[in-house]
């Protein structure tokens, strides 16, 4: 198995981990999930960097790294929610657009099309990402009491926060539109 593909699966176990320290009660559970989310973040710029340098792109790592990619925000996001960080609507429409996609991916494949990523679909994917660190690392600080301060912290969690929510949200939604739309004879009923 290629180095890629193991960073790839690497993300994977990663993903469980930082699930279970996310919604645990351990001490320091947040930080440690914080930790795990950013490793976890930074396999996922490498698989892909190190398959393109190597030239060790794969069929498997074709299917698994997109699709990893999907486990690590969905779950980030679900365990966000009663955590206060993240409304349940938006979590909906994050995962939601990400079956649609998934499920055109499919479609076109079984036409003999591939659907690569494009810039949108990887700057929706950027601030996602964005979006789960800053909560995450809210909820670390949070452990730190010499070094949170709670007014300051307030404040950006309920100003920024919906901004970046928001953000996402949108780009979430114009994303995909963007790819229905651009794929749209793949899907049209005649």
């Amino acid at each position: 198995m290629t180095l890629p593909n193991q960073l790839t699966l690497l993300r994977l176990a990663l993903t469980v981990v930082f699930v279970v320290a996310v919604t645990s009660q351990i001490p320091y559970g947040a930080t440690l999930a914080f930790g795990l989310f950013l490793v976890a973040t930074l396999t996922d710029y490498l698989d892909g960097a190190l398959a393109r340098r190597l030239g060790q792109i794969t069929d498997f790592g074709k299917l698994m790294d997109p699709l990893t990619d999907k486990v690590l925000t969905a779950s980030a996001f679900v365990c966000l929610i009663p955590l206060g960080a993240i409304p349940a609507w938006a979590v909906i429409v994050i995962i939601a657009r990400e079956f649609l996609i998934t499920g055109l991916r499919t479609l076109a494949s079984s036409k003999g099309v591939v659907i690569p990523a494009d810039k949108l679909g990887k700057h929706k994917t950027a601030w996602q990402m964005i979006t789960i660190i800053f909560f995450l690392g809210f909820l670390a600080l949070k452990e730190w009491p010499q070094v949170f301060s709670a007014r300051a912290a307030a404040f950006a969690w309920n100003t920024l926060g919906p901004v970046l929510v928001g953000l996402t949200v949108f780009l979430t939604i114009y994303s995909g539109a963007a790819y229905l739309w651009k794929n749209r004879a793949l899907i049209e009923v005649r």
